[in-house]
């Protein structure tokens, strides 16, 4: 649900910029974004002023990218685990007062290399803390069929940031040096920070306590393991950050050996790219709707190759800038794409996990990717990198055949609230376990194979929502007579499986349950495995709840 009290009909790239909330904290998003881009120019610069090592300078992005794969992960568990509005607070309260403590710092001249980089690291890890929350709570902020427009503009927001950050930085840098750099950083948190706190998100209490964080982390985990959607979308992301790296990583080759140009001549080639990123994700509502997600992610591969290709071929400024041009559009329209197939595939309960777990896709595709054509280059040329990692990209086309992406909906993904509760007459505790649990099913020996086909679909809903162990076993005396069996590790395990069932999960559910020849509900047993505990371990034990001795408990 969203809080807009001036939202407008549906439609367009800006539409979810007619709801309040949405607007509010995307605009100031775009400051924190600059900001990032700010930090790490000056950061760059100071360390240049403190030591000559090239290694050390170039650490500076490491230290800023690296939260965003080791803490993704763990800060999507949280944001599902706990009020993502707190959350996405929380990480950015943490940026800002690292960002005024490194201010603080380099005024009263005490920052030194490892310095800087702990302090862009643990930035960083802040940023990496809000990211997760943020995303996942884009659909509480619009209305349903502005999603995919308000995850476009996000990406916008970036894209204008990466755009002119770097220049806007400089010219900080150049006018009143990296101290101010630093402080104008941590400032630029705050509208952010504030637009949170004012945020009147409405908070459904949950039923049930939280996961432990490891549990959470291992839930999201085997959600995507089983999840054949999202883990085709994260697989496609790993493969085009990895194919594409080379725009980024070589553009400094490029100006210099390709075009035998200097520093202007990559800022020229940045530029380039990143306006083209600004027009490529003001087209994603466009494409989307025009091709499909697929037909447009397929479309865009080819571009992108082509620009690639055309690149590392051109010795003229002009074509090159066309070529990057080309290339920055397809790349944030690919991204924006394959973020929306993720967020729409995945349920609330896990969206922040299935997110940051596309981020760590992305990101470590890139990374590798960055580094396999930076070696490539250097036994070849860069002429050769740069093709070549066209030619690749090219070829990520042909995934949209083997590999389509999923075309789900708001509705597939919808929890159902399970009316019934289950039938409980021991003392059970949210860690009492494992618990198994049978479900009997009578089916016309003439319909067992299309049964057990519909049954293989319930296995991927119980193995993703929670389950474990899970199999199907046939009586042999009566061939008609089926038992589903799988475990949870414990009672809440098992309480929490049963809030996780989406749309499309109690679907395939009944599609099975139809080949049940009797009228009544089924047949379930629930059964805890290790009953130690529920039994005394003598006879003549008093019992604490009947105050007798020789009664064995239930």
């Amino acid at each position: 649900m969203t809080e807009s009290t001036d939202a407008a009909p549906f439609g367009g790239t800006f539409a979810p910029l007619r709801e309040r909330t949405f607007r509010t904290i995307w605009s100031a998003s775009l400051l924190s974004n600059f900001g990032q881009l700010i930090l790490a120019v000056g950061a760059a610069w100071e360390m240049t002023r403190l030591t000559s090592s090239p290694s050390m300078v170039a650490l500076v992005q490491t230290a800023s990218m690296l939260p965003l794969m080791l803490v993704a992960v763990p800060a999507g568990a949280i944001a599902d685990m706990f009020d993502r509005r707190r959350i996405a607070m929380s990480g950015l309260a943490l940026s800002s007062l690292c960002g005024a403590m490194l201010t603080a710092l380099a005024f009263a001249g005490l920052t030194t290399p490892w310095v800087i980089l702990a302090f862009c690291a643990l930035i960083g890890a802040g940023v990496a803390i809000y990211a997760p929350a943020w995303q996942a709570s884009i659909s509480e902020q619009v209305e349903g069929p502005n999603v995919p427009a308000a995850i476009a503009l996000g990406t916008i927001s970036s894209s204008v940031a990466r755009s002119f950050g770097p220049a806007i930085g400089g010219f900080i840098v150049l006018a009143a040096g990296a101290k101010a750099a630093f402080a104008i950083n941590a400032l630029f948190y705050l509208p952010l920070l504030l637009a949170f706190f004012f945020w009147k998100r409405r908070q459904v209490p949950s039923r049930l306590p939280p996961e432990r964080l490891d549990r959470a982390i291992v839930s999201g985990m085997r959600y995507i393991r089983h999840s054949g959607p999202i883990r085709t979308a994260l697989f496609r992301t790993f493969m085009f950050g990895l194919a594409g790296a080379t725009a980024t990583a070589l553009a400094p080759l490029i100006a210099k050996d390709l075009l035998r140009g200097n520093a202007d001549t990559y800022g020229i080639l940045l530029g380039a790219g990143g306006v083209g990123a600004v027009t490529g994700a003001l087209l994603v509502g466009w494409f989307r709707n025009r091709f499909g997600t697929e037909g447009a992610t397929r479309l865009l591969a080819i571009a992108g190759g082509l620009a690639l290709v055309l690149t590392g071929f051109s010795r003229s400024l002009p074509l090159t800038c066309l070529g990057l041009f080309i290339g920055g559009g397809a790349n944030i329209l690919t991204i924006a794409l394959f973020n929306i197939s993720v967020q729409t595939a995945a349920p609330r309960w896990v969206t922040a996990r299935a997110l940051s777990l596309f981020t760590s896709a992305l990101t470590g595709g890139i990374a590798i990717g960055a580094v396999f054509w930076g070696v490539l280059a250097s036994m070849t040329d860069v002429q050769v990198a740069v093709v070549a990692s066209g030619v690749t990209l090219l070829a990520t086309a042909l995934l949209s055949v083997l590999m389509p992406l999923p075309e789900s909906t708001e509705a597939d993904v919808a929890t159902v609230e399970i009316a019934h509760q289950p039938e409980v007459g021991m003392a059970l505790t949210m860690r009492s376990g494992p618990v198994v649990i049978e479900i009997d099913y009578d089916v016309d020996p003439d319909s067992a194979r299309d049964f057990y086909m519909a049954m293989l679909q319930v296995q991927r809903t119980r193995l993703r929502n929670g389950g474990f162990d899970w199999s199907m076993s046939r009586d042999i005396a009566n061939p008609a007579l089926w038992t589903e069996r799988y475990k949870c590790p414990t009672w809440g395990d098992y309480l929490r499986m049963r809030d996780r069932f989406s749309q499309a999960d109690i679907a395939l559910h009944e599609a099975a349950r139809s080949f049940h020849r009797n009228t009544g509900d089924l047949r379930i047993r629930r059964k805890l495995e290790r009953p130690f505990g529920s039994v005394r371990w003598k006879a003549d034990t008093p019992d604490p709840r009947h105050g007798t001795i020789g009664y064995i408990g239930p």
